[in-house]
């Protein structure tokens, strides 16, 4: 459904007549209405092959991973995501045969997920998918792809993403 008019600028305009911090308000809400349009479009893309994106980064961090296997508590850091979240997509993942779970041979308290065969196959193809939609971003170009990630940082490293 498209609007005859851009209801983020409406949204805006209605806020200037009330409260300070406009180009907060509107950039913010830019971000988020982003965010669901190209999570959308991921998760799209990705269905047919039974995944979500979630499910995705989590079954590129194990492939990322020297032995293809990582304890959840460090997958849970490394995607940024709650443990309770960490536990429920890599359930997902081994009821469809993409993962393993099993408990580390050195400290048996540590549970691990490990990518199978068909989980590293199921990437590739993926990402076939998603490259070639060039991951829903298709109307940036490269510069303005960078240039946005940069932009974003600084708001990532306060968070406590990263360190300085």
């Amino acid at each position: 459904m498209s609007l005859p008019f851009d209801p983020i600028d409406e949204a805006a305009r209605q806020w200037e007549q009330r409260w300070a911090a406009v180009p907060a308000m509107h950039a913010v809400t830019s971000l988020m209405r982003v965010q669901q349009l190209v999570l959308a479009n991921l998760d799209a893309l990705l269905k047919p092959l039974g995944l979500s994106f979630a499910r995705y980064e989590a079954l590129v961090l194990l492939v990322f991973s020297s032995r293809g296997a990582l304890p959840l508590g460090k997958m849970g850091e490394r995607l940024q995501v709650h443990p309770t979240s960490v536990t429920s997509i890599v359930q997902r993942l081994e009821a469809a045969g993409l993962v393993t779970r099993h408990r580390d041979a050195v400290d048996g308290r540590i549970v691990l997920a490990e990518i199978t065969e068909a989980g590293r196959a199921l990437v590739e193809e993926a990402t076939e998918r998603l490259v070639g939609a060039d991951f829903a971003l298709g109307d940036l170009a490269d510069d303005e792809l960078r240039a946005l990630s940069e932009l974003l940082r600084p708001v990532r490293r306060a968070a406590g993403d990263y360190g300085p």
